[in-house]
């Protein structure tokens, strides 16, 4: 989480490229400004920003590295770098993921019992404000490995998940993107993430390498979805420091089984 500086409205105050931590001040560019608020203690309006240290962690689901998920996913990114985020990509598609075996060692190490990128993710995605994940279609789902990897990430990480924002991306030929958007989302929804979207369900189109390029309403998708989420991720920051996270009810787990 970052830190929260405010720049006071008055420029009699403060000049207006300037912004008050701490009793010091420091310049800052309007392109990192945004978010007007209310200072009830000395009722000036003030503007709220976070200083560059919000993260977005990027999962590529796709072997090939630089293929068509690549190119909805560094669409994204520009955005993200304009909005003053941070991003990491990690790719997984490509790499040898078992999926869990349901051993439950990961409640008693802390971490899953298969030592590969998993564990290696999971401190970025705790540490992270939110969270995309872009895979192609196979058969109207998600890269099998890809569906592992987050099955074990998901499970094995026991930190609280609530409120970091989630984005799916799926990418195809022609069909089984909806489909396949769904159950990418079935991971944010069941942890307490709120789902991003866009002006259209998050997908691009391209078969060949390369050929996402082409997809213009899928671009213009995708740097929507971005601005959406970075918009989304700014404003949880500001509402956790103003009233904190939903209190929780201690969990209530039923079953059909009599």
């Amino acid at each position: 989480m970052g830190l929260i500086v405010r720049l006071l409205e008055d420029e009699n105050v403060y000049p207006a490229n300037q912004i008050e931590i701490e009793g010091g001040t420091r310049c800052l560019s309007f392109h990192f400004m945004a978010n007007w608020c209310y200072n009830r203690t000395d009722r000036k309006r003030i503007l709220s920003q976070e200083v560059c240290d919000m993260r977005i962690l990027i999962l590529n689901g796709s072997p090939k590295k630089d293929g068509n998920t690549a190119i909805a996913l560094h669409e994204m990114e520009k955005v993200f770098a304009e909005e003053g985020i941070e991003t990491e990509i990690v790719q997984v598609g490509s790499k040898p993921i078992r999926g869990c075996i349901a051993c439950g060692q990961c409640f008693e190490k802390g971490r899953c019992v298969f030592d590969d990128l998993v564990n290696q993710t999971a401190e970025k995605f705790k540490e992270c404000d939110g969270l995309v994940v872009g895979s192609p279609v196979y058969y109207a789902s998600a890269n099998a490995t890809l569906v592992a990897f987050l099955t074990r990430l998901f499970y094995s990480t026991h930190f609280d998940k609530t409120m970091k924002v989630g984005a799916a991306v799926a990418v195809a030929r022609r069909g089984g993107l909806s489909s396949t958007f769904d159950e990418l989302n079935k991971f944010f929804t069941i942890s307490g993430m709120p789902v991003a979207s866009s002006q259209y369900w998050n997908s691009i189109h391209g078969a060949a390498p390369g050929e996402a390029l082409k997809d213009a309403e899928g671009l213009q998708i995708m740097r929507t979805l971005a601005k959406n989420m970075s918009f989304l991720i700014k404003s949880i920051q500001l509402g956790k420091e103003e009233y904190g996270l939903p209190e929780k009810e201690s969990p209530a787990r039923t079953n059909f089984v009599r």
